[in-house]
């Protein structure tokens, strides 16, 4: 069976006439009875009783209408699944975020993508680092990820979405968590908890730097794997710490976030395989774009 014939003897059945049923699938009467007479003789047995006056559909008739309806539709669905496809309205894109962009910019995604492209199955993960995340977009376990700073990598491609200032993180009970904005050199002797070091994190570097370029070096370090285990850390008195402002956006009792005086900041940014994206990758990708640009 072909499913034009199917198509076919769905018509003839629901019109029982061969001119109307013509004339609704655009074809010749002849050809359309051709069909027919062939679906009969492949599956050996009558379909229509045919007479000068009338068409009626026979027993046979009436069972293969249930078979040919629910082949026809099938075929539908999976015409209107390749296309979204095709188009990137439908297919699974698993994203990445690095700690610092779980708490704002992925729920802000989760939410914009399951309104406007429901057919996409998203797979989200948060609370990585930088070169945990590359890895993932060369082995295939991301289809996207948002990190941090430039990835010098020729089979990446990168999109830059924002540059955030970074805060001070403090204890409450911090003598300047009261201050509208501190000097980072105020933070001299204090020891800091930072995101881990021998490149597992791009911020270890970036908070070092920042330090020097304000004339000291912190006196103890404290490494975390999780940005939200750095703000606890701070909260239980283990240290002082810096990160992207977007990071105030996680409240927790026994911390202040305090604005730095002159500007060190940081660059997030969209990173996906240079070659052989998804249509659905390079739609979620625009999202990302889009909910990290829009107030």
């Amino acid at each position: 069976m072909e499913l034009r014939q199917l198509r076919y003897f769905l018509a003839l059945a629901e019109e029982c006439h061969f001119g109307r049923a013509a004339a609704r699938l655009h074809v010749a009467q002849p050809a359309l009875s051709q069909q027919i007479k062939q679906l009969e003789r492949d599956l050996g047995i009558t379909l229509f009783h045919r007479s000068t006056r009338r068409v009626e559909v026979t027993e046979a008739g009436r069972h293969l209408t249930g078979y040919a309806r629910a082949l026809v539709a099938e075929e539908g669905r999976a015409r209107t699944h390749m296309r979204e496809l095709a188009t990137g309205h439908a297919g699974r894109v698993r994203v990445g975020f690095i700690g610092t962009a779980t708490y704002d910019v992925l729920p802000r995604v989760a939410r914009t993508v399951r309104a406007g492209l429901p057919g996409i199955t998203m797979e989200l993960r948060g609370e990585l680092l930088t070169p945990e995340l590359v890895a993932g977009l060369h082995t295939g376990a991301y289809d996207l990820a948002v990190v941090r700073g430039a990835v010098a990598d020729p089979e990446i491609r990168l999109t830059p979405l924002r540059s955030e200032p970074l805060v001070a993180v403090l204890p409450s009970h911090h003598p300047l968590a009261g201050r509208e904005s501190i000097a980072l050199e105020a933070l001299a002797g204090e020891p800091f908890v930072i995101h881990p070091s021998q490149h597992r994190s791009s911020m270890y570097d970036r908070v070092l730097a920042a330090c020097e370029r304000a004339g000291f070096r912190p006196a103890s370090l404290v490494e975390v794997g999780e940005t939200a285990t750095l703000v606890v850390f701070v909260a239980a008195g283990h240290g002082v710490a810096l990160v992207p402002q977007s990071v105030q956006s996680l409240s927790l009792d026994g911390v202040t976030y305090v604005p730095l005086a002159a500007a060190e900041s940081v660059d997030l940014v969209l990173a996906r395989r240079a070659q052989r994206n998804s249509p659905a990758a390079e739609q979620v990708a625009s999202v990302i774009e889009e909910c990290v640009s829009s107030p």
